[in-house]
């Protein structure tokens, strides 16, 4: 499919919006980028991810304790990367590039690959969301359906009751797996890759080597294989099903959007700020817990419009695109709780499995 194009509309909406955001942080006098509390949040982070880390492999508790650290080790390398990686990819970790490209790095240490991240995530999903044949997000096939769009087969009509299986593979899958297909058929989905430069072949296998060592030869080597297989497939359980279901309830829920371009004209119907409103939805933006460790993607609206301006200012924004989108009658979809909005995605999902 070749790439849509949005529509062109005089005054439009995402120029209002651009305007308000820019008087709230003129008013306020503070940079769009992260500040202290973000920073705080990265030292804890990482701080604890080293701890764990080291604990587990070199000094390693006994079995009950383990299997818990295995647990938090998985549920924190899932926080570096919404609070980290993704904020320092999105260049709004910080004012300075240089502390950016260090934040987005750290995938590259946890297993990803921070090159393939971009093209995939910030360049395609950011624009053209929720688009099956361009978003590599939904596309989840064979396994399973998420666009009524998509082919639909048999074992789809119980994807709402094994879908927790397959979330819970995401990470070992996109690391051992994902990256490498990206990797050398050269593209994300339909969409080609830039050409990669000398350096980005070997950050590729550098840290995928490296990563290899680090939570494969060396855990085999101080513990043996069956301590280390237990410990890596808790671990990676863990933060599989985190990452996908927070990613998930953004946008595969009831109420959002697949939108597909014209097969004539491969225009879309709205300009590109609603077409971000159709397909995103927020979820428990009220419970400071899970913005905290989420890294603001609660707050997955305010995300998709502003990826440049970082997570801990979403809470004030939002206030000004929900009166915006009150002003222009734009629905915006937001789910009170996370069970709420888990339960959307659930109902969404029988509903792909059996249309």
């Amino acid at each position: 499919m070749a790439t849509p194009k949005f529509s062109n509309v005089p005054h439009s909406f995402h120029a209002e919006l651009k305007r308000r955001i820019s008087a709230y942080f003129e008013e306020v006098g503070t940079s769009p980028t992260g500040n202290y509390s973000l920073f705080i949040k990265a030292v804890i982070l990482m701080v604890s991810f080293v701890f764990l880390y080291i604990h587990l492999v070199f000094f390693t508790p006994i079995v009950a304790i383990a299997v818990i650290e295995c647990v938090l080790l998985g549920m924190i390398v899932a926080a570096i990367g919404f609070n980290v990686m993704h904020d320092g990819a999105h260049g709004s970790f910080s004012k300075y590039k240089w502390v950016n490209s260090i934040a987005a790095f750290s995938l590259n240490i946890l297993g990803g690959n921070s090159f393939m991240w971009n093209v995939k995530h910030n360049v395609i999903h950011h624009a053209y969301t929720n688009i099956d044949g361009i978003d590599d997000d939904i596309d989840i096939q064979p396994w399973m359906r998420m666009s009524s769009t998509q082919k639909k087969y048999s074992m789809h009509r119980y994807q709402h009751l094994y879908f927790w299986i397959l979330y819970s593979f995401f990470y070992i899958f996109w690391i051992f797996v994902l990256d490498y297909q990206k990797y050398f058929k050269k593209q994300v989905g339909t969409i080609p890759l830039k050409k990669m430069s000398l350096s980005d072949h070997l950050v590729f296998w550098g840290f995928k080597l490296f990563h290899v060592f680090l939570f494969v030869g060396l855990p085999i080597y101080l513990l043996g294989f069956t301590s280390w297989l237990v410990g890596f497939v808790i671990f990676t359980l863990v933060a599989g099903f985190v990452l996908s279901i927070v990613f998930q309830l953004a946008h595969t829920v009831e109420h959002t959007s697949f939108p597909q371009p014209d097969s004539q004209t491969g225009k879309l119907d709205d300009e590109w700020a609603v077409h971000q409103l159709k397909t995103t939805a927020n979820f428990a933006t009220d419970n400071r817990v899970v913005s905290w460790l989420v890294g603001g993607l609660n707050f997955q609206i305010e995300h998709h419009l502003f990826p440049k301006i970082s997570h801990v200012h979403y809470p004030a924004i939002s206030k000004i695109i929900r009166k915006a989108c009150e002003d222009y009658g734009i629905i915006y979809i937001e789910y009170p709780k996370v069970r709420y909005a888990v339960a959307s995605h659930v109902a969404f999902l029988r509903q792909m499995g059996r249309q």
